[in-house]
């Protein structure tokens, strides 16, 4: 239900209809809308990754992770409906609250993650995972479909986006305060608190991240891989409906409709996916899905015509949900028992340095090349080159012995 709670807001607020909305609305179009809309988000990945550690080592040792989690929650959906006041011109407000939002979300997500392996089997961690992000999709459209008919309603009465934009945000608030309600009526914390005692926000990154060179190569390798292919899908999530308009020339509903195909690709993606990753392996399932994300940027960089675009975006949906998917499980079946958020806050510190690395280059290029979009899209392309090219490093059966010796010691202790 997590999932399904917080979806709305990326589809909605960056994928769709605020990101496209601040550089044609907010920025008026100017030539750097793109580029300072990507750095916002960039600064928000940055905070992230600087405290999500040890916010995550925190919560372990008090067995906080549902209180962080409500926490991180309230934030997002406040600053979700602060969106609805930036108007045109209104540049610094968008940016700061923008920013704030996603910060909220970032760590709500990745220690909503955490609970996964206290919820489901380690043979099973695929298919759970996978039912997850499916659920989250299928909450992603619920809120991109009532919004959708918003803006319809709003277009035929020839208002502009500057009036009911603000209703689409603080729908997006209202959708994902109510969803997120079961998730604190009934999960509850399984895993005792490990007491083990904290550090500042350096000092715990530097402490983990050596623990992963010393005891968790395979893990260190995974999160490396992680920070490749998902500044790739970062561009996409982030910038597609800016693509859309600016080198497909959709509208708004377009670029909507868009999004909505892609989100029923990538629930479908993701529900299935999960079964085949459980009986294939891990490895092999994520390679698979990055092959897929390379061919589908040379399907959009070259298309011209419509159809072939949509069936790039549908290819992307399709990868977008097993992808994920497949990097969650992965995380849940390395991470050692009593680190559960720790290592899913390192998990996230690659995501989110892959998130200020993907749209900021795709913003450079942009900004280089004259608003060149299709040259930024191709320069995408190499992220996922890069995972792949790592992952072929990884030694999974290794990664799960270390897991277990792991937990050994610490049953031992």
């Amino acid at each position: 239900m997590y999932d399904f709670a917080n979806s709305g807001y990326t589809t909605v607020v960056l994928t769709t209809v605020f990101s496209a909305y601040f550089v044609g609305v907010v920025a008026a179009g100017k030539s750097w809308g793109t580029l300072a809309f990507t750095a916002a988000l960039s600064f928000s990945y940055l905070m992230v990754m600087l405290s999500m550690p040890t916010l995550g080592a925190r919560a372990d040792a008090r067995a906080g992770k549902r209180r962080l989690l409500f926490t991180s929650t309230l934030g997002c959906v406040i600053a979700t409906l602060l969106l609805a006041f930036a108007g045109p011109g209104d540049i610094v407000w968008g940016l700061l609250i923008i920013a704030l939002s996603n910060y909220c979300y970032c760590v709500g997500e990745s220690i909503v993650a955490a609970f996964l392996p206290e919820i489901a089997r380690p043979e099973a961690l695929g298919r759970v995972s996978g039912w997850g992000w499916s659920f989250g999709y299928f909450g992603g459209m619920l809120t991109l479909g009532l919004s959708l008919a918003l803006v319809s309603w709003a277009a035929g009465r020839n208002e502009p986006a500057s009036e009911y934009v603000p209703y689409v945000m603080v729908l997006t608030a209202v959708i994902f305060a109510i969803a997120a309600i079961p998730s604190f009526l009934f999960l509850r914390e399984r895993t005792p608190p490990s007491h083990q005692p904290t550090q500042g926000v350096l000092a715990r990154l530097r402490t983990a991240w050596s623990d992963t060179r010393l005891h968790f190569a395979d893990f260190r390798l995974l999160l490396l891989c992680g920070a490749c292919y998902h500044a790739g899908i970062s561009v996409v999530i982030t910038l597609s409906a800016v693509y859309a308009t600016e080198a497909m020339g959709f509208t708004m509903s377009q670029t909507m409709m868009l999004v909505f195909t892609v989100n029923i690709a990538a629930a479908s993606g993701a529900f299935l996916f999960g079964y085949v990753q459980d009986r294939i392996g891990h490895k092999v399932a994520l390679s698979i899905t990055l092959v897929g994300w390379i061919v589908m940027i040379l399907m959009a960089y070259a298309a011209v015509e419509v159809w072939l675009f949509w069936l790039a975006a549908t290819l992307a949906g399709l990868c977008m949900g097993t992808s994920q998917s497949a990097g969650r499980a992965m995380v849940g079946a390395l991470a050692p028992e009593k680190r559960l958020a720790e290592f899913y806050s390192l998990w996230t510190f690659a995501t989110q340095l892959a998130a200020v690395v993907g749209p900021l280059c795709y913003g450079l290029v942009t900004w280089v090349t004259d608003g060149n979009h299709r040259m930024a899209l191709l320069f995408t392309g190499l992220f996922f080159i890069a995972g792949l090219a790592v992952l072929t490093r990884l030694d999974f059966a290794r990664g799960a012995l270390a897991r277990g010796a792991s937990s050994s010691d610490m049953m031992r202790v």
